[in-house]
């Protein structure tokens, strides 16, 4: 028993019929793990670029794009002129003077 136990010591065990595949077994799953990463980049850096536009959540097609409360100032005073709560003169008014203080946008 004891040299039946000595030979089988000696001699590596055969993997897959002789052959090893080494490190190359690796390769599959950091394929994988690096197509994920690929999708998960490309995705953050859309929503970034739509966040920047102005959409998503808050934006004009999000969710409180059409509330006066969460909207620009233009839309505020659009939405009073149209209740009734300002005249003609006033909303031109005050639209031209915030037309006149409004930040542009810098392409």
């Amino acid at each position: 028993m004891t040299s039946t136990l000595a030979t089988a010591l000696a001699h590596p065990t055969v993997v897959y019929g002789g052959w090893w595949p080494g490190p190359w077994f690796l390769l599959i799953p950091l394929f994988w793990i690096a197509v994920v990463v690929a999708i998960v980049a490309f995705a953050t850096s859309r929503r970034r670029r739509w966040a920047a536009a102005g959409y998503g959540p808050g934006g004009p097609c999000g969710p409180w794009g059409g509330s006066a409360a969460h909207g620009s100032a233009t839309s505020v005073l659009a939405d009073r002129f149209a209740r009734g709560e300002i005249d003609e003169a006033e909303y031109r008014a005050r639209l031209e003077t915030l037309l006149a203080t409004e930040r542009r946008p810098q392409a």
